[in-house]
């Protein structure tokens, strides 16, 4: 396990590949913070709108969105997705937004 510090000062674990190992510690300081682990220089609000709607789609059906209606939820292009989270759009995205490590990512 590894952890990340958020700006405050709060130490936070994750697991071997980098997922909150404690979902229900994130905040959008734990997203700036992880975002950072990602390679993700700044968090825009375009960023924001594909992390909260990730959320809200997880805690409805427990699972990640299929990244077709995500795009689609979202109006945001699969290249831009893979601009905005460089390590996966999906992976990358669910590490930023809290969520558990999505099936069938490798």
């Amino acid at each position: 396990m590894s952890t990340i510090t958020t700006k405050s000062g709060c130490t936070i674990e994750l697991t071997e590949e980098g997922f909150l190992v404690d979902p229900t510690l994130w905040s959008e300081e734990v997203a700036e913070a992880l975002a950072r682990l990602e390679e993700v220089k700044e968090l825009t609000e375009r960023h924001w709108k594909v992390i909260y709607y990730m959320r809200n789609y997880y805690q409805k059906n427990g699972i990640a969105p299929m990244i077709r209606s995500l795009c689609n939820e979202v109006d945001i292009t699969l290249r831009q997705l893979y601009d905005y989270f460089p390590s996966g759009p999906i992976k990358g995205a669910c590490k930023i937004a809290g969520l558990p490590k999505p099936t069938g990512c490798v």
